[in-house]
């Protein structure tokens, strides 16, 4: 397991488009993810511990996006079959596990999170509604520790991100596992 950190955020980048399937094979866009004030775009997995770590955190984050006009949509792009744990069938049970109401997309072939650029699990990239990259951040001070007191980073940028269409300059990175690319 090779833990990366993500990189500074590019601001402006424009979120390359995309249409992925959710476990149920329905198909879900880059624009039917946009919220009127922006989108966050998680790539995401099951065995991660990184992910199980803030995986809770991040539905109730989620839910106070949407209140902000801000969806969320998470992108699996490791190699599943090198990885049997971030199945398709796994990647449906675990978003229930978690609460998670938003999508959580196959990225079959790993062109998305190659487009993105996407290097962990978790990598968050938060779009404003231009589709403009303002934030690529952690989730939260708590990591992988305890969550009580936890300063809500990806929430409080997404929430300005929201209001001004711009995101906050200081920047945690992200930390977690490595994606599993094909070979």
């Amino acid at each position: 397991m090779a833990l990366l950190d993500t990189p500074v955020c590019d601001f402006g980048w424009q979120a390359p488009s995309f249409s992925l399937k959710d476990p149920d094979g329905r198909v879900i866009s880059l624009a039917d993810a946009m919220g009127p004030n922006g989108v966050l775009v998680a790539f995401l997995c099951n065995h991660c511990p990184y992910v199980k770590a803030i995986a809770d955190r991040l539905s109730e984050d989620a839910r106070d996006l949407k209140a902000a006009g801000v969806n969320t949509v998470a992108i699996m792009s490791n190699d599943y079959q090198m990885m049997p744990a971030d199945s398709p069938p796994n990647m449906k049970a675990f978003a229930a596990q978690h609460g998670w109401d938003f999508p959580y997309l196959v990225d079959e072939d790993q062109s998305v999170g190659q487009a993105y650029g996407a290097v962990c699990t978790p990598d968050f990239f938060g779009f404003n509604a231009q589709g403009a990259l303002q934030y690529r951040g952690r989730l939260d001070s708590a990591a992988m520790g305890d969550p009580k007191g936890r300063t809500r980073e990806l929430v409080i940028a997404m929430t300005e991100v929201a209001k001004t269409g711009t995101g906050p300059q200081h920047q945690i990175p992200s930390m977690g596992c490595s994606i599993k690319w094909r070979a």
